[in-house]
């Protein structure tokens, strides 16, 4: 039985899916630092915001949807990625997004 997601949770999917996509683009010292930001960015902006909370979803959309934009420009070579963002890459290794946050809908806040 397959999943029917609504048109918000689309629109996170493809937000994410497009941060990942853009992560290919880089330099390959620089990619598991960017893979680790958006996983983390995506991560915790799921658990911050109820599933209910439309207004605060789409906002966050539309700051996630600027900030790819932002990261996808060529110049952009490298990011900066904090301790606790290392140290939750080191918790979660292996893990994806998967389902528990994908239902959430929840997209990056710079």
């Amino acid at each position: 039985m397959s999943l029917r997601r609504s048109g918000l949770q689309k629109e996170v999917i493809a937000l994410y899916r497009r941060a990942l996509r853009m992560v290919n683009t880089k330099p390959t010292h620089a990619q598991p630092k960017f893979s680790l930001f958006v996983r983390y960015t995506f991560r915790t902006q799921a658990a911050s915001v109820s599933s209910r909370e439309v207004a605060a979803i789409e906002h966050m959309l539309r700051r996630g949807r600027r900030q790819v934009e932002m990261y996808e420009d060529g110049n952009v070579r490298d990011c900066w990625v904090s301790v606790d963002m290392v140290q939750w890459g080191e918790q979660n290794k292996g893990r994806n997004l998967g389902s528990s946050a994908a239902g959430r809908t929840a997209a990056p806040q710079s």
